[in-house]
């Protein structure tokens, strides 16, 4: 999709606040008959623009208390190198978001612990046994200030 409009970035503003909006509902906020809204829809999932729907869910309220962020150096930046870690950290269900960085440190990774406990059987079963790695610094997160789940449209 080269061109987003104006009908475009509303219908993107309003499915950020709410994925579960019915067609219909969102035809009449955005001007539109249900059958153009929904190949509206269709072209910015197919484009990409949209890339999923999911529900946003509580981590505290699954029990997971500690979110700890991660620094992960490893033995070279090689392609091999670079697609065999990726490979394994996506397997590590604690993982929920895995960076490629410049700087210092070549990822950096968000993982949800349920305690101290876990979060070291996370390291010592997963993180230390993820490939190529050479150094690994965690750091807890104290509060949580802003986890914004929307860009600006």
């Amino acid at each position: 999709m080269s061109e987003l409009d104006t009908i475009d970035h509303a219908i993107l503003r309003i499915l950020q606040q709410n994925g579960r909006i019915s067609n219909a509902d969102l035809a009449a906020k955005v001007g539109l008959s249900p059958s153009a809204c929904s190949r509206r829809v269709d072209i910015l999932e197919k484009s990409g623009t949209i890339s999923g729907y999911h529900a946003r869910l509580a981590h505290k309220a699954l029990d997971y208390q500690i979110m700890v962020i991660v620094h992960i150096s490893l033995s070279g930046q090689f392609a091999k190198t670079l697609t065999e870690f990726e490979a394994a950290v996506k397997l590590c269900p604690n993982v929920l978001v895995c960076y490629l960085m410049s700087g210092e440190y070549d990822y950096i990774l968000r993982v949800a612990a349920k305690d101290l406990q876990d979060y070291e059987r996370i390291h010592r079963d997963w993180l230390s046994a993820l490939p190529h790695v050479v150094k690994i610094n965690s750091s807890f997160s104290l509060r949580e200030v802003i986890d914004r789940p929307n860009v600006g449209i």
